[in-house]
Parts: C-alpha cells; sequence; structure tokens
C-alpha cells in the first residue's frame, strides 16, 4: 500500500526520527503569518498576498495534548484543519466502540473531510498523536479561495482525491492481504515514512495498530509475537526495532 498525504505524493521519506522529536519540541510555537510559515500547505503557495492575508485573519490556533481530540465525528464542520507540527490520526467512530483509523496525518496537512464544504457536520473524527499545534481555518474562505483562485480549486481536487486514494488502496489491501501482511505494512509505514529508522517509537497502542489495520487488538498482540520469535522485530513496550527488513517486505507484499 502507498500511503499518500495532503500534497497528493507517496512520500517515502518524509520526516526523520529527529524531525519528529523536533516537530513535538516545536508544537507550542505558534506561526505568526501564514506568508512566512515554514511548514505551509504546498497548496497555499497557489495563492496572491491578498489572499494569504485573507486566510491568516480568518484562522486561529490551537495547541492539544497527545490524546486529545481535535475534531469529533458529528460536530458542526465549520473549519478546515491544518497541522502546522506533530501527527495526528483520521478516524471514524463505529459502533461499540469500534473505530477504524482511515489515515495517519504528518505535519504540513491540510485535514478537510470529503463532503466538508457542503456537509454540515464532521463525518469522521481527528485526534492528537502527539503533542499538536494545529491552524482552523473557516471553510467560508476555503470556499471563497475556491471560487476566485483555479489553481487552488485544483489543488483541493487533487487533495482530495489523494485521500479518496489511500481509502481505496486501504480497503483493498484490508481485502486481500492476511492479518501478518497488513501489520507488517504498518509497520514499515512508520519506519520508512515516520521515523526512516529501523527503530520506531510506536505513537500507537496495540488497539490503535488494530484500528489501523482491521483487525482486534489481540490478533496484533499474537502477530507482533510471532514476528519477534521468528526474529524479524524485536519490541519492548512501544519500542520496536526491525532485525529483517527484507523478510518484513515480504510478508507486507505477499500478505
Amino acid at each position: 500500500m502507498i500511503y499518500i498525504f495532503a500534497d497528493g505524493k507517496s512520500h517515502p521519506k518524509l520526516i526523520g526520527f529527529s524531525n519528529l522529536k523536533q516537530s513535538k519540541m516545536n508544537s507550542e510555537i505558534a506561526v505568526k503569518n501564514c506568508e512566512d510559515c515554514p511548514v505551509a500547505w504546498q497548496n497555499f503557495k497557489t495563492l496572491t498576498k491578498s489572499e494569504l492575508a485573507l486566510v491568516n485573519g480568518n484562522r486561529y490556533e490551537a495547541y492539544f495534548k497527545a490524546g486529545e481530540m481535535i475534531l469529533k465525528q458529528g460536530s458542526p464542520a465549520s473549519n478546515a484543519v491544518f497541522l502546522s507540527h506533530g501527527i495526528a490520526k483520521i478516524f471514524t467512530e463505529g459502533r461499540d466502540r469500534k473505530n477504524l483509523i482511515l489515515e495517519i496525518a504528518l505535519p504540513s496537512s491540510l485535514i478537510l473531510a470529503p463532503g466538508a464544504l457542503f456537509h454540515t457536520r464532521n463525518t469522521f473524527s481527528v485526534s492528537a498523536l502527539t503533542n499538536v499545534r494545529a491552524c482552523f481555518i473557516s471553510l467560508q474562505v476555503i470556499n471563497q479561495l475556491a471560487s476566485q483562485n483555479a489553481e487552488f480549486a485544483a489543488g483541493i481536487i487533487k487533495d482530495l482525491s489523494a485521500k479518496s486514494l489511500t481509502v481505496h488502496e486501504k480497503l483493498v489491501s484490508h481485502t486481500q492481504k492476511r492479518m501478518p501482511g497488513r501489520l507488517a505494512e504498518a509497520l514499515l509505514f512508520f519506519a520508512d515514512v515516520v521515523y526512516q529508522s529501523e527503530i520506531i517509537d510506536m505513537i500507537l497502542s496495540r488497539q490503535e495498530l488494530g484500528e489501523l489495520t482491521n483487525m482486534a487488538k489481540e490478533s496484533v498482540v499474537r502477530i507482533m509475537r510471532d514476528f519477534d520469535l521468528s526474529g524479524v522485530i524485536t519490541s519492548e513496550s512501544s519500542k520496536i526495532t526491525i532485525l529483517d527488513m527484507p523478510k518484513l517486505r515480504m510478508i507486507s507484499e505477499r500478505g
């Protein structure tokens, strides 16, 4: 599975382990101006200075600690959310507290739900996995900019299309791969994309790993133990070290 984020591109190396730690340290630093923002959403580069000023005048920043809810499924949808620092999970809340993680949102991504521009309520929930600094931007402003700036509108379409592709590929992966393949895929995502390292300081609980890979927590624990016994990984609490990367990739590819 290819993980695709807000700029519509796959990122085999998006942020490294050192940058992740730096993101945590910088999460309390407010962004003073959209025009000078060093982590701005790629699509904001299509805006003029006056349009950026409009965004800047209709946004507000908020700081969230790990575990706190950023958006609640079913709540009024009035803002898009831009992550300037930190990592969050986007998930649907199902019946009997059975959640499904749709996406791991990384820094410099804009969170805009399908149908957000015409739907009156949020169709998923978002919560912080690390400390997060987020900008809330009025959907009215997003609509206005899309109507007057064709390049910006095209960027939104590209962004939503990429996210739809991510969900599509996740569905295919869940239906065609066996559980070890799905878990191997998730571990590779954190190793290749988030940490760029064979050493993973896992920010998801075993329950959340199950919600990401569509399996029960008990299955995650069992498969992790199998990986450990077979010498593919070694794990101690949240620290996971990949010992045999080629084998883990083979498990992911063959499912």
